[in-house]
């Protein structure tokens, strides 16, 4: 099989992004690692080049073992037994090569046995790896959780769970239960100290839980009594070696079958109270879904570009009239535009990724020595371009995924709506990309405030201002143009003074700063690297047509529209 990493030049493109020197720089502390770690690299050039071996090890893995294993996986499932969750023989076997290749605990740092890795690269291992097999990627990609221990825990639960995590320890994030799913301040989930015991004890339901039989979990509930808001609830880590938790069943679901989605039971589950009571939702959770969007993100491009090859493959090899259906306008338009919208796709998620590296790290650093005033407002201008950026790129990506999943089956025609091609898998999978961890209109909610606050047009500026080849000034010139209607459009629905008004335009508003970021992303691609500027070419033509639907929808709406989409029930 192919090495899902090496066989994709786009991946170290964005690997050698100029802004990684400065993001490796800062996770390694200017490279002083290495005179207290083995493994650390002495230098940016030793830091990339440990990158990509790692990245090629996960690519083999990938097309050696993940890939082949999908459908098996996909056509057995997961069980329940004796209360708790066996995988499929498939899932064993993936998660047993990334442990025995050491890519649990990736992002985690040296002193417990992980491998310091910047988010950039770690989001690209869950890229490949959801090229391969977007259900298993649930799976492993929940080491992610392990950040919110990193971040908030004490430095014993640190010494504790974080070496479990880089040894292979699953995770998984409790949140929901039957009548708190957006709405997570509706948990009612119980945790009570117990004197006797000396432990917070765990009672209640949790439902859609991904991995939930998970041998360390994040588990959300209500520690102060008598409160029914977000006020009243804590984050606890719930060890699964402690016993209390039974899974009640797996989900039956349309995708994404190979990740077991679980109802739990907890039944006087011994726990540990992380960080302060009462933050758990404010503050814990709300960082544990900022990167469990960023994850989401990186498994719709991973599945946008597994339809897209699949794509190709077929329309290659389907011979209709006499020739491949490739040579057919209507197949390599939709093709053509696949792959822009894979292109465009990725190069908002690592741009979102170096965002959340750099601010992250600062926070890390800001923990073992007092900032500078310089690096404290480096480190808040990249907090707030990661907050906007982020619900904008599991948006628009995970939309994305779904889109290329459709054509992929339509350009394989009746074949494939049958099992006998990836594509019934792969389109089944990207469903779930844009409902899951905040469903695109909540998304769209977390991302209006980069609207309204001006931040999306002046990071558009930024763009604008960076310096392209006399070759690309006609694309940069159309772009400007856009920006233009998409300010005038910001301004019409923001002027009306009118939350319910803004809210009526907020999904057409984020789209079209959507549009205009990843076409100026792409264009900026291809100043760097010629091979993209089909795709830049492609996406613009694109994005002009939806941006300037949308502003003339804004430009001719009015207040009194509203109640004409409003319905009496």
């Amino acid at each position: 099989m192919a090495n899902f990493y090496t066989d994709n030049s786009e991946l170290k493109f964005h690997l050698n992004h100029p802004l990684m020197e400065k993001i490796v720089r800062l996770k390694e502390r200017n490279f002083s690692f290495k005179d207290e770690f083995q493994f650390a690299p002495l230098d940016h050039e030793d830091a990339m080049d440990n990158y990509e071996r790692v990245l090629e090890i996960v690519g083999e893995v990938c097309g050696d073992i993940i890939a082949p294993n999908a459908e098996g996986i996909d056509a057995e499932g997961p069980q329940v037994v004796d209360g708790h969750v066996v995988y499929a023989s498939g899932t064993s076997e993936n998660l047993k090569a990334l442990n025995q290749a050491g890519l649990m605990g990736m992002s985690l740092p040296y002193q417990y046995e992980g491998l310091n890795f910047p988010i950039v690269p770690y989001i690209m291992a869950a890229d490949i790896v959801s090229r391969a097999d977007a259900g298993f990627v649930n799976i492993w990609g929940l080491q992610d959780c392990a950040e919110t221990i990193n971040e908030f825990a004490s430095e014993e639960q640190k010494a504790k769970y974080l070496p479990r995590v880089c040894k292979g320890d699953t995770m998984a994030m409790d949140l929901t239960e039957p009548d708190a799913g957006s709405d997570l301040q509706a948990v009612q989930l119980k945790a009570t100290w117990d004197e006797k015991k000396n432990t917070w004890l765990l009672n209640g339901v949790k439902r859609f839980i991904t991995n939930g039989d998970g041998d360390i979990s994040l588990v959300l509930a209500r520690s102060e009594p008598g409160t029914k808001d977000g006020r009243g609830l804590s984050m606890f880590i719930y060890d699964k070696q402690q016993g209390g938790v039974t899974v009640r069943r797996i989900e039956h679901k349309m995708g994404i079958i190979g990740s077991p989605t679980c109802e739990l039971v907890f039944r006087n589950a011994p726990a540990e109270l992380v960080g302060s009571r009462k933050l758990g939702l404010i503050k814990y959770v709300m960082a544990l879904m900022n990167g469990a969007r960023l994850g989401i993100a990186a498994q719709s491009v991973g599945l946008c570009e597994a339809a897209y090859r699949e794509a190709l493959a077929y329309a290659k090899e389907r011979m209709q009239f006499g020739k491949s259906i490739i040579r057919f306008p209507a197949v390599f338009e939709m093709l053509s535009m696949m792959k822009a919208k894979l292109d465009a796709s990725r190069t908002l998620l690592y741009e979102t990724a170096r965002f959340v590296d750099v601010y992250k790290t600062y926070q890390h650093i800001s923990e073992e020595r007092k900032l500078e005033k310089e690096e404290r407002d480096e480190m808040k201008h990249y907090q707030r371009l990661a907050d906007i950026f982020t619900p904008l790129a599991k948006g628009m990506s995970s939309e994305f995924a779904n889109q290329l999943a459709y054509d992929a089956v339509q350009i394989h025609g009746g074949s494939g709506f049958m099992k006998d091609y990836p594509v019934e898998r792969i389109y089944r999978d990207a469903r779930i990309t844009s409902i899951y961890e905040g469903t695109t209109q909540l998304q769209v909610v977390a991302a209006i405030r980069g609207v309204t606050t001006g931040a999306f047009l002046t990071r558009i500026r930024h763009y604008e201002a960076e310096h392209v080849s006399p070759q690309l000034e006609y694309l940069k010139r159309s772009l400007i143009i856009l920006t233009d209607e998409y300010e005038q459009a910001v301004k019409k629905v923001t002027s009306a003074d009118d939350n319910e008004f803004i809210d009526f335009h907020a999904r057409r508003l984020v789209e079209m700063a959507g549009h205009i970021i990843m076409s100026y992303l792409l264009l900026l691609d291809a100043n760097r690297e010629e091979s993209f500027l089909r795709s830049a070419k492609n996406y613009i033509t694109f994005a002009k047509a939806q941006v300037k639907a949308n502003a003339e929808y804004i430009r001719v709406s009015e207040l009194s529209d509203i109640g004409n989409y409003k319905f009496e029930l």
